[in-house]
């Protein structure tokens, strides 16, 4: 593609991210709300949409905390019983590729790369967490990490390219523990810990979305937490060689309160969002913006009106995003200050492709894909 051709194609996406944003905030239709979901009754004064996303059936009734998108027509999605589902035509149809003998491990978080490669991470103390790598497209599974250490709890992985990943474990003798690999999830190595700060009591990352650990560019990455007396947000820029930690401002002091999902723009322009994930309970500041790598973090201005575990941002934007939990899906167009509830249905996790492809998965086996 010639340098004009691809400046169009990066021009056009950008144009399709921005009127899609804009079409996710248009006032509901007066048509009849199904019972999926229910007319919402949010912080924002505009009447969200009945549903933003385009349910697409599994034929499954697991929950899916684990989810890739790769493009608008292929995704991955992994959760409990050991299941791991692949479409390659925009969810019409899903094809169970879960590694045999699995069913009694939890995934909860899968990366693909395209639609032959991916890596999926069970969690759990112990044995229970693994690693599993695919190259053709699920039909054989090959486990390349076994967790032998009891003190150890793998929670998400991220991967910076195509051989490059780590995966976040809760503490072990007061550090974060970080796993690697340089190989594409063939074999993986715990890092040292002598560049991790010391952990909290009572701190840990939470293992809702997949999102607690994230990675933008060839090096930078950021890990949530939760659990301690503060909420932080760990940052390294050598791929977990060393980190530096700071609060962001999310409330925690609790073992179900603090940052459950980050997302990044670049390097510099990051989100988190989380709560209390207890039914019923408030979650007051639930939203936090950072302007500088994760620095330093702000409350948002009109966060969203509940608990989130998911969020991404919409490609090609730097002011769109999406954050979706048990009770809802909320929409920013301005960076992440104000969030506003477009759509009620539950979700734990959120994921958008180079395309504008957007998918999210949940409880009851439900994904979905964003079709405004």
């Amino acid at each position: 593609m010639t340098s004009m051709g691809k400046t169009r194609r990066l021009v056009s996406m950008g144009l399709g991210a921005a009127v899609l944003a804009a079409s996710l905030l248009t006032p509901a239709q007066a048509a009849p709300v199904g019972n999926d979901h229910q007319t919402a009754g949010g912080h924002d004064e505009r009447t969200p949409r009945a549903t933003i996303w385009s349910l697409k059936g599994t034929g499954t009734d697991v929950r899916f905390r684990g989810l890739a998108a790769v493009s608008r027509t292929t995704a991955w999605v992994a959760g409990s019983k050991g299941t791991v589902l692949r479409t390659a035509d925009a969810g019409r149809s899903w094809r169970n590729v879960s590694p045999p003998g699995a069913e009694g491990l939890e995934f909860r978080d899968v990366e693909a790369f395209d639609q032959r490669r991916a890596v999926v991470l069970a969690i759990g103390e112990g044995e229970a967490s693994r690693v599993l790598r695919t190259s053709d497209g699920g039909a054989t599974w090959t486990e390349s990490f076994r967790n032998a250490d009891p003190r150890a709890f793998y929670d998400c992985m991220t991967f910076f390219d195509s051989r490059h990943g780590l995966a976040l474990s809760d503490p072990v003798d007061g550090a974060f523990r970080i796993l690697a690999t340089r190989d594409g999830g063939r074999s993986w190595r715990v890092l040292p810990s002598a560049g991790m700060p010391p952990a909290q009591q009572g701190e840990a990352g939470f293992a809702a979305s997949g999102q607690c650990l994230v990675s933008s560019g060839p090096r930078d990455v950021w890990f949530a937490t939760g659990g301690g007396a503060t909420a932080r947000v760990f940052h390294s820029a050598d791929r977990g060689s060393t980190w530096s930690v700071t609060e962001s401002g999310i409330p925690a002091a609790d073992p179900a309160r603090g940052v459950f999902a980050l997302a990044f723009h670049g390097r510099g322009h990051g989100l988190a969002v989380g709560g209390d994930y207890r039914t019923g309970q408030p979650s007051p500041q639930a939203a936090a913006v950072s302007r500088d790598g994760g620095r330093n973090w702000r409350p948002a201005t009109s966060p969203p009106p509940a608990y989130r575990s998911g969020v991404t941002w919409l490609p090609h934007t730097s002011v769109a995003a999406l954050a979706v939990g048990p009770t809802g899906t909320d929409l920013t167009v301005d960076g992440g200050r104000n969030w506003h509830t477009v759509d009620t249905g539950s979700y734990d996790t959120v994921d958008c492709a180079a395309d504008t492809g957007c998918w999210a998965s949940g409880e009851k086996g439900r994904v979905a894909r964003l079709e405004p």
